[in-house]
């Protein structure tokens, strides 16, 4: 295989892996809604352990296929396993191990990640108050009494936790 050849199976590797779609799974029963907002549309209801294929992620919102259906979940609703050794490296190690050369690969863990970005000093500065998203989000709410009795029937115990300063 001539060196121009090589190069070019090389670069085609990385980019079929780099096209392919992520995995994840769901960690708890979610809403699959039709665009990334709280408020949105319901598209179905997916159970907990529901294995999707990320397609997109916003903030904290992630656009998934599910079983054909494209929606979008809280990214804190999803699992993403990935598997990585103790000295993993890039994609080309990860090439270069798959060719045979590079290190040990028998020491590996599962681990995942997830990040969200914060906001701007222009996004705070452009943000309008919801009034009615404000009003929804009090009606939440519980007052003592429920609070009480959603521990006792948890069977929760009262624990006194210090001050901070």
């Amino acid at each position: 295989m001539t060196p121009r050849a090589f190069l070019l199976a090389l670069l085609a590797t990385i980019s079929l892996g780099a096209a392919a779609q992520e995995q994840a799974f769901t960690n708890r029963a979610t809403e699959l809604k039709d665009r990334a907002a709280p408020e949105a549309a319901t598209l179905r209801s997916l159970p907990d352990n529901t294995e999707v294929k990320v397609l997109q992620r916003s903030g904290g919102w992630t656009r998934v296929d599910a079983a054909g259906q494209q929606g979008w979940v809280r990214v804190f609703h999803l699992r993403f396993p990935a598997t990585a050794t103790a000295e993993s490296g890039g994609t080309l190690s990860g090439l270069g191990s798959a060719l045979g050369f590079g290190r040990d690969r028998s020491r590996s863990s599962t681990i995942a990640t997830t990040g969200i970005r914060g906001l701007s000093k222009e996004d705070l500065a452009n943000a309008s108050p919801d009034a009615e998203a404000l009003k929804r989000m009090n009606s939440f709410r519980a007052d003592a009494p429920a609070a009480e009795r959603f521990a006792r029937e948890g069977k929760l115990n009262k624990v006194d936790v210090p001050e901070a300063r």
